[in-house]
């Protein structure tokens, strides 16, 4: 299924109207199965289902690595996704019994909202981050955003890993965004270790909770943190950035990442 839609709608224009095309995101009931069992269903932008699938289940520690998973398959016309893999049983019985309908965009569930709760050790990272890197990645972040281009209706997500390898999460949910991206790093191999991760919205509990999963070191937005998501990141030692644009950059937690 294609991701974008166009139609027709009466545009004013100051005193003048018209008819024209205009381009929107489509959003579907993404459905995901694990060893032919559901697991859930996401709202979604049908694009990167896979990606967005497994980047879920190892946000949730369902599934531990990329080579866990023995086969992956989109069926019913992109509407679901089944995926073959070693799963963590505990895990997955956690996500169905103690899920929480999630604050993103659209509707979702994790188990992975109590600080107390999460099941992940502190980062533990050297790695540090210029200021100005931070800042140049976030000004060029939106030009490399196809469908956020073409119809200003989707959230993104940026994994920088460095200047030639970057990896791209686009869609109508927050938070599908970080999964979209995080699972291409994790298909294609990327040690998550020494990059950071840009993302459009708010830095809310669940958005800190992936990040933390991943054991990405810092996470960046233009736009504010939670308290939740605040306490989350310095329990678990994540570096945090909000109204990170043109030369600011606010520094919740983790700060001695950053330099500059």
């Amino acid at each position: 299924m294609e991701a974008l839609f166009t139609t027709q709608i009466l545009k004013y224009k100051g005193d003048e109207s018209f008819v024209c095309d205009d381009t929107l995101v489509r959003e579907i009931k993404l459905e995901i199965y694990i060893n032919g069992e559901k697991v859930g269903a996401l709202m979604a932008t049908p694009v990167d289902e896979q990606a967005l699938a497994v980047g879920y289940l190892m946000s949730e520690n369902i599934i531990a690595k990329a080579s866990d998973i023995e086969s992956i398959e989109t069926k019913d016309e992109g509407m679901s996704v089944h995926i073959k893999a070693k799963i963590d049983k505990e895990n997955l019985a956690k996500l169905n019994a103690e899920a929480v309908v999630i604050s993103g965009c659209g509707r979702a569930h994790t188990a992975n909202i109590d600080p107390d709760a999460i099941k992940a050790s502190k980062i533990i990272s050297n790695v540090k981050f210029h200021k100005d890197e931070i800042l140049k990645q976030m000004s060029m972040f939106y030009t490399q955003c196809e469908l956020y281009e073409k119809t200003g209706c989707v959230h993104t997500a940026k994994l920088f890993v460095d200047e030639k390898t970057f990896f791209i999460g686009e869609d109508i949910a927050q938070h599908n965004t970080i999964d979209k991206a995080l699972g291409k790093a994790r298909l294609a191999g990327i040690n998550l270790e020494k990059c950071f991760l840009m993302v459009s919205g708010r830095l809310s509990s669940e958005m800190v909770a992936k990040a933390i999963m991943h054991k990405i070191p810092a996470l960046i937005s233009r736009t504010a943190p939670t308290c939740l998501g605040v306490m989350i990141a310095r329990k678990f030692d994540l570096t945090l950035c909000g109204f990170a644009r043109e030369n600011k950059i606010n520094i919740y937690s983790g700060e001695a990442r950053i330099y500059g």
